[in-house]
């Protein structure tokens, strides 16, 4: 039986536990980790989920290291507040002109995250955010997802990906993980191009800020209670395709300190682009561009001369080129492209070799990726002005009579038009549902099916599965828009069918590489080489859908695609 003093301390104790004091609070999770040596300290979110934001994982890249390849921290970080939302990197920074875009279509843009502003940037950058589930102790040994966001190698941050809800999700689903989101370099930044980049070593300097983030986790995230063997990659747009291109790095070696990065990948909307070299005609265009911006025209060293601007009139330099919110649309002004070492071929090559790491993914798109593309090319009335923009901007290898035989796969609109299986409906101006569908499968979606192809040729023992969202099938103008699927593929938010099949599928995926193993409740999603069906999802069911759709335009783009290099 208790002492009374005791007793009195037990029936006061909930009391004290509801009083809003302070220090009455739980403590802040911190965890230890080794390299480089950092006691990290972090906060706990309502939904049980631990968060630390911030963690640097390279030296500063300012100074004479602006535009050098990332360098590790090797002293001790000490005592690290990791309690505030990070800066991002440098943003390409846009100023669209949304007034004579449908109003029924604006509401959905602001929401997707490439239309949104990002303000709080700094150069000093290059930082990861981690998330686990409350209470996770060092020897947990989950497994873990390394997200890689999107934003068209221009725009990005981890602040606008918050992963806490994701691993609420996989503890609710019995499938708990660790969420990892990196910063990487973005628009001249990281993806310069020019002779003089690639002379220097520094080309792709992005991607290979995504590789020393992972080389992070394999060194720290069992000290957060994650498993560094069981490490999925995610990413969705730019993020996507910088999965494809961290599994082609240096011909698809993908290890560390003798052991693999990561076991398994995801792509949401991207893959492959086929791309000219970082010092071809277009990427020295843009170094030229940026060198005359920054007034480096007569240095004897223009790359030193860049080094040496000051933050802000290298930032308005390097956005001195057009961006991906324009007129120019996907002819990126900055993209991965070959150079040599980091990339060492265009990534169709790379695929058709089997030049990538051996592992397992899943990869799929939006119904209509190329809508949200084409919203600011209203002069195009003619088929011939199509021809004329692509062959202007776009595909500098391709005689004109190759783009306008392409051009001429998508014949009627109400077939070939996006957003799809909407008739003649949504044809904002005369060629707007023509070039959507022509930059969304260029871009995407039967990019998408030649990677699928030459990979099942490649590495007929690997497995992977693909899909098609279907679900904002009745947006105005947009149809199943890229970008629609972050709210309910990474943040879970929407209560349907594709949000909470998805979850399950994912999750299963990244435990056991096979997103049948664990999400028994739903139908069998069979692999994309077994008869070249995709899951198609939508808001209240799966189904199976044969890609095939598009046919003559795939067989065009497979026949000609090395003409069709941005």
């Amino acid at each position: 039986m208790p002492s009374p003093l005791r007793l009195v301390l037990l029936l006061t104790l909930p009391v004290v536990l509801a009083a809003p004091a302070p220090h009455k609070r739980a403590a802040n999770p911190i965890v230890i980790i080794p390299n480089p040596e950092a006691t990290v300290v972090g906060f706990s979110s309502p939904n049980k989920v631990d968060n630390f934001n911030g963690i640097p994982f390279a030296l500063a890249p300012t100074g004479s290291l602006r535009l050098k390849p990332p360098r590790p921290i090797q002293t001790s970080l000490g005592n690290f507040q990791a309690t505030s939302v990070a800066k991002s990197c440098p943003q390409f920074l846009f100023s669209t002109d949304t007034k004579e875009i449908p109003s029924s279509v604006l509401g959905k843009l602001a929401v997707i995250p490439i239309f949104q502003t990002i303000t709080h940037a700094s150069e000093d950058c290059l930082t990861l955010d981690v998330c686990r589930p409350s209470g996770t102790n060092a020897d947990a040994k989950l497994p873990v997802v390394v997200w890689i966001y999107g934003g068209g190698f221009e725009q990005g941050s981890t602040a606008k990906y918050d992963g806490s809800s994701f691993v609420a999700s996989s503890v609710k689903l019995q499938m708990p993980v660790i969420f990892v989101a990196m910063n990487y370099r973005l628009g001249g930044f990281g993806f310069l191009p020019g002779a003089e980049v690639l002379k220097d070593g520094s080309a792709n300097l992005g991607l290979l800020d995504q590789r020393l983030a992972l080389k992070w986790v394999a060194d720290n995230i069992a000290a957060f209670g994650g498993d560094p063997s069981k490490v999925t990659i995610w990413g969705e747009s730019a993020g996507a395709i910088s999965v494809f291109d961290q599994m082609a790095l240096y011909d698809g070696d993908n290890t560390y300190n003798g052991a693999p990065l990561f076991r398994s990948a995801i792509m949401n909307s991207g893959s492959i682009v086929p791309a000219n070299d970082v010092d071809g005609t277009k990427g020295q265009a843009v170094y030229d561009t940026v060198v005359e911006n920054g007034g480096c025209t007569g240095a004897s060293d223009t790359l030193a001369c860049l080094r040496g601007l000051d933050y802000t009139k290298f930032l308005s330099a390097a956005n001195s080129v057009p961006g991906i919110l324009g007129y120019n649309s996907v002819a990126e002004s900055y993209l991965p492209r070959p150079d040599g070492m980091v990339l060492t071929e265009s990534a169709e090559q790379l695929v058709m070799k089997g030049k990538y790491a051996p592992v397992p993914f899943i990869i799929g798109d939006q119904e209509d990726e190329g809508t949200i593309f084409a919203l600011y090319q209203n002069n195009l009335t003619t088929t011939d002005h199509i021809v004329d923009y692509l062959q202007s901007l776009y595909f500098f290898d391709a005689s004109r009579q190759q783009i306008a035989d392409l051009v001429a796969t998508y014949q009627d609109i109400q077939e070939d038009g996006s957003p799809f299986r909407t008739g003649s409906l949504y044809n904002w101006y005369p060629q707007y549902k023509r070039l959507a569908a022509i930059l969304g499968d260029l871009s995407f979606t039967l990019t998408r099916r030649i990677f699928l192809n030459y990979a099942q040729d490649a590495k007929p023992d690997v497995p992977f599965w693909s899909y098609l969202s279907s679900y904002e099938h009745n947006v105005p103008f947009l149809g199943t828009y890229h970008g629609s699927d972050i709210a309910r593929v990474l943040y879970g938010v929407l209560p349907d069918y594709a949000s909470q099949s998805l979850h399950s599928y994912y999750l299963s995926f990244v435990y056991e590489q096979d997103p049948n193993a664990k999400a028994d409740k739903y139908m069998n999603w069979p692999q994309w080489a077994d008869n070249h069906s995709l899951m198609n999802f939508f808001d209240d069911h799966g189904t199976l859908l044969r890609d095939d759709f598009r046919r003559d335009s795939y067989d065009y783009m497979m026949e000609n695609l090395a003409s069709l290099h941005i």
